[in-house]
């Protein structure tokens, strides 16, 4: 269930017409408008600073050594490591 929070924000008269005059051609309200804008501010933000990318660090290659693919990541961990028995 979606919980509203009221709260008061300071915008341009100007502005404030030209969302009043938005709303009314489009049957909604500025309370809409300004969600709507907000959402898709804050999904913007997110695409651009919110996740997490891994830099790409491949080489050309082919991949892992023919003699490693069925090996288990221990196998291979202890030979990145040098502690192979």
């Amino acid at each position: 269930m979606a919980t509203h929070m009221k709260t008061t924000i300071e915008i341009s008269d100007a502005l404030l017409d030209e969302a009043r005059a938005i709303a009314a051609e489009e049957g909604t309200t500025v309370r809409a408008l300004v969600e709507s804008g907000l959402r898709w501010r804050v999904a913007e933000h997110r695409s651009h600073y919110g996740l997490f990318k891994l830099k790409d660090e491949a080489f050309d290659g082919e991949g892992i050594a023919p003699d490693l693919r069925a090996a288990s990541w221990e196998r291979i961990r202890d030979l990145a490591y040098g502690t192979d028995a």
